[in-house]
């Protein structure tokens, strides 16, 4: 285990923002943190755990401790004859576990498919996609929590999952490093499962009745979602960017049914709890913000929710740029937009 003084984080966050950490490390195990743990220096510092770097904004240097969660292994806990209990360790590539659990033939996180990112950091955002949520299959997640370096595991209702949020964003913040997460998931080859694939959102289903395939199947699904998403959103080792920058609201349908009278043409989508979700992406485009720059920071031409850098941007440039999209939001329409990145 190394520890490094005036760490650069510029390869280690998505936006590629340059920004420092006081001291650094990188863990590839549980006893290689509870080493860390015992480090004097550790106790006293603030402290930060990283993933793929892919959902946080980074508006200065980090005086304190960032912690680079590498820890891996992909396994079968255990399986009946239509499930199977997956675990993988949080320092696993996302994208790199779906694909796997697809070639088995599990169904249940294809339409996760190419979310940037590392397995940690998936339940903390309850990462969502076309129509499904990581809470649908999410089993449980066992963690240490940092301050003692006591073992602890979190069901479902522990986590207290919501659209794109969970107790780890707000209550628990930076108090737990998760080491691996859990997945119930269908076991589509055998002849008891009947299988529902989400495919009724709407670019998705148009894109699969384009890719005239003869059945629906877990490979057809992601691949289907992969071509989305590449034709969406920028790589961001072309050019930096976290993805979608903010969550899509939710409002009235008091308030709704005020704002369609006056934007008939508004996309919005009616909820189970009755309220009614707009897009971000459109609210930003109405208010002219779709391809704007200002300096190194722009909206990008093709997804307006996606922020980009340009080269050269700060974290500030960047959160200053997103609080003039979010001004502009509620003057007009009078909705509140949220970050869906993690500002640090």
């Amino acid at each position: 285990m190394k520890i490094e003084q005036g760490k650069s984080l510029k390869s280690l966050n998505t936006f590629g923002i340059e920004a420092e950490a006081k001291y650094f490390t990188e863990i590839r195990s549980v006893d290689e943190f509870r080493e860390l743990a015992r480090d004097k220096r550790f106790s006293g510092e603030k402290k930060l755990v990283l993933g793929g770097g892919s959902n946080v904004l980074l508006t200065g240097d980090f005086d304190g401790w960032v912690v680079k969660n590498s820890i891996s292994g992909i396994e079968t806990v255990s399986e009946t004859e239509t499930d199977v209990l997956v675990r993988a360790g949080a320092g696993e590539v996302w994208h790199d576990l779906v694909m796997g659990c697809i070639q088995k033939n599990y169904g249940g996180l294809e339409n996760l498919s190419l979310i940037p990112g590392l397995v940690g950091a998936a339940p903390i955002q309850n990462i969502g996609a076309y129509g499904a949520e990581l809470k649908d299959t999410f089993y449980e997640l066992e963690a240490i929590e940092i301050s003692s370096g006591e073992p602890v595991k979190f069901s479902a209702m522990d986590c207290v999952f919501g659209y794109r949020d969970s107790v780890f964003k707000h209550k628990l913040k930076n108090q737990f490093l998760i080491i691996s997460v859990s997945f119930k998931l269908a076991k589509l080859s055998h002849a008891k499962v009947a299988y529902r694939f989400r495919t009724e959102y709407g670019d998705l289903h148009r894109t699969l009745g384009g890719m005239k395939i003869q059945s629906i199947s877990l490979q057809a699904v992601s691949d289907a979602i992969c071509q989305i998403r590449r034709a969406k959103l920028p790589d961001p080792k072309e050019l930096g960017n976290a993805g979608s920058f903010f969550k899509n609201p939710s409002i009235s349908q008091a308030q709704f049914k005020t704002l369609v009278s006056q934007h008939s043409k508004m996309p919005h989508y009616l909820q189970l709890d009755g309220r009614v979700k707009i897009p971000a992406g459109w609210l930003i485009e109405q208010c002219g913000w779709k391809g704007k720059t200002v300096g190194p920071v722009g909206s990008h031409k093709d997804q307006a929710l996606v922020l980009v850098n340009y080269g050269g941007a700060t974290g500030q440039e960047i959160l200053e740029f997103s609080e003039a999209i979010r001004q502009s939001v509620k003057d007009r329409f009078g909705i509140e937009l949220t970050p869906e990145v993690n500002i640090v």
